[in-house]
């Protein structure tokens, strides 16, 4: 299997695992189903301009901060995250290694994810080529005392408290943060 095709099935995975909890959440299932359905499906930023990316929420233990990049191109505070690479051997793994990038966090293991969430958006013209993103959102849990390191991507890192994000926060931010909170505390993962 090349990597290519394991991505591919990682994400059909955790589309097929995915569990809806409302009408717009079942929409969004749908579209990721219709684009990760077919042999093609986009996981690399060269097959399509609507492609898969990978991001990551990472919570606090008490579930009350959240770590967060000022995205540089997107003029916009947002989980970690990006496209995904060649060596990516699945989702979560590229979602892990976008936080360790953007962040400077020590990468996590797979089976720290405690939640999936999926969000289709566009994105501006300053993405150029990438007209949106189908996201694959990975949400940990780690600890704040954890060292921070801005990339070149990012103008800044820092951790917010889930209560008061920046007013410069990217368009749905909080509404995924919110769904992925409930998701972890549903299935008592906290």
């Amino acid at each position: 299997m090349t990597a290519v095709e394991a991505q591919r099935e990682s994400a059909r995975r955790i589309v097929a695992e995915w569990r809806p909890r409302d009408a717009g959440e079942e929409a969004t299932r749908a579209e990721f189903v219709d684009a990760f359905g077919v042999e093609a499906a986009p996981v690399q930023r060269d097959q399509a301009p609507t492609h898969a990316t990978a991001s990551c929420f990472v919570f606090d233990p008490s579930l009350g901060s959240t770590l967060l990049v000022f995205h540089r191109k997107g003029g916009f505070w947002v989980q970690p995250g990006g496209h995904l690479e060649a060596s990516d051997p699945g989702i979560p793994e590229a979602a892990l290694r976008e936080l360790a990038e953007e962040t400077g966090v020590p990468v996590p293991q797979p089976a720290d994810v405690v939640a999936f969430d999926l969000d289709h958006h566009p994105l501006s013209s300053s993405f150029g080529r990438c007209v949106s993103h189908l996201d694959f959102g990975v949400a940990v849990i780690l600890d704040t005392a954890v060292p921070l390191v801005v990339s070149a991507e990012s103008e800044d890192v820092r951790w917010w408290p889930v209560g008061a994000l920046p007013p410069d926060s990217a368009p749905g931010l909080e509404r995924r943060m919110r769904g992925l909170l409930r998701r972890i505390a549903a299935d008592d993962l906290a």
